[in-house]
């Protein structure tokens, strides 16, 4: 085990031992190669340096309470991105090279997976570029798939703790035929200056309102959003939302435990009526919402009147990561052990 202060992680990215690549070239792709190497050596005409033929994944891995290490459906987030390669006309990665490097990377930092009990988890991050040179708008002949690990705390610095959020309209992180319902650096890249703004303003992130009428919730720049009222788990439904595998989950969490589960254009008018909301996704699983600002018309709406996370949310998020952690019977056989470490 690693000299670590697990429980100080962020989440940010720490040096580790190995990242596992694989390089499609003449028409096919070749074999796992283990690199020590934090650098990547690509041509300067690549095309994703230039066109934006880019796209990346986030999972984790946890250290459970019985030993054993749990990679978490990582199946969807192969699925996912070949979908996001198809959108942008990239080589899709195999199911066998998605895995095998999943795998083959935890194992090798294995080491620097956090202990049981410090709340973190090793985060991997797949990504898949164009490598090869285009000087001419046209997909790349060439590509790189890797995959490297860091060993994160929570996504936000609040923990699960009540954060606050903004709405904004005057940006838009991407267009309804655009790419917001894939995960390509671009629809990041466009979320930046609201997301920075909102920090600088006093709150942890931006939700995007969307882009045709401004009068709906998309997502919040990094992470999906979902209200609770009346018995029900209300998330958005939008062509131009990255479908969120802890959304996914949380979805049939929320079924399971007895909440209707809709997803619907959520009109940013409703906030008000929420008894609860959070942000979810792979890095913050969920980040309870506290109070919400409209920053048009700087109205606030509270949802959380004594700083802590409610009942609803607590709930949720004690299930799921009692899944992850091994902690709650897995009946929907999400998460995949990991042998040899």
């Amino acid at each position: 085990m690693k000299n670590i202060d697990w429980k100080s992680l962020v989440f940010g990215y720490v040096k580790t031992d190995y990242n596992i690549r694989c390089y499609y070239k003449n028409g096919s792709w070749g074999q796992l190669e283990v690199s020590s190497s934090e650098m990547v050596s690509i041509h300067m005409a690549a095309t994703g340096l230039h066109y934006g033929q880019e796209a990346f994944e986030g999972l984790k891995a946890y250290r459970g309470k019985d030993g054993k290490v749990r990679l978490f459906r990582w199946e969807e987030n192969w699925k996912r991105m070949n979908r996001s390669a198809d959108g942008i006309l990239m080589q899709p990665v195999p199911k066998e090279i998605f895995e095998a490097a999943c795998m083959k990377v935890i194992e090798l930092n294995s080491e620097f997976i956090p202990p049981y009990g410090t709340g973190g988890s090793l985060y991997l991050r797949p990504l898949l570029f164009g490598s090869g040179p285009k000087v001419g708008v046209s997909p790349a002949d060439e590509y790189l798939f890797m995959v490297f690990v860091s060993p994160v705390g929570p996504y936000f610095k609040e923990g699960f703790k009540p954060v606050k959020m903004q709405i904004v309209r005057d940006f838009d992180r991407a267009a309804p035929m655009g790419t917001g319902h894939i995960k390509v650096g671009g629809n990041y890249a466009a979320s930046l200056k609201a997301g920075e703004r909102a920090h600088k303003e006093g709150f942890s992130a931006s939700i995007f309102a969307d882009s045709k009428t401004k009068q709906y919730i998309d997502e919040a720049g990094p992470a999906n959003f979902f209200g609770i009222k009346d018995g029900k788990y209300i998330t958005p439904d939008s062509g131009s939302i990255l479908p969120s595998i802890t959304n996914m989950s949380l979805r049939e969490i929320a079924e399971d435990l007895g909440l209707v589960v809709e997803r619907r254009h959520v009109a940013i008018a409703e906030i008000p009526g929420f008894e609860e909301a959070g942000a979810c996704g792979t890095a913050a699983i969920i980040s309870p919402i506290g109070m919400i600002q409209d920053r048009e018309s700087g109205e606030e709406f509270i949802l959380s009147k004594n700083g802590e996370a409610g009942p609803w949310c607590t709930k949720l998020y004690n299930y799921l990561t009692g899944v992850q952690y091994g902690e709650v019977e897995d009946k929907f056989n999400w998460c995949t052990i990991v042998d040899n470490v």
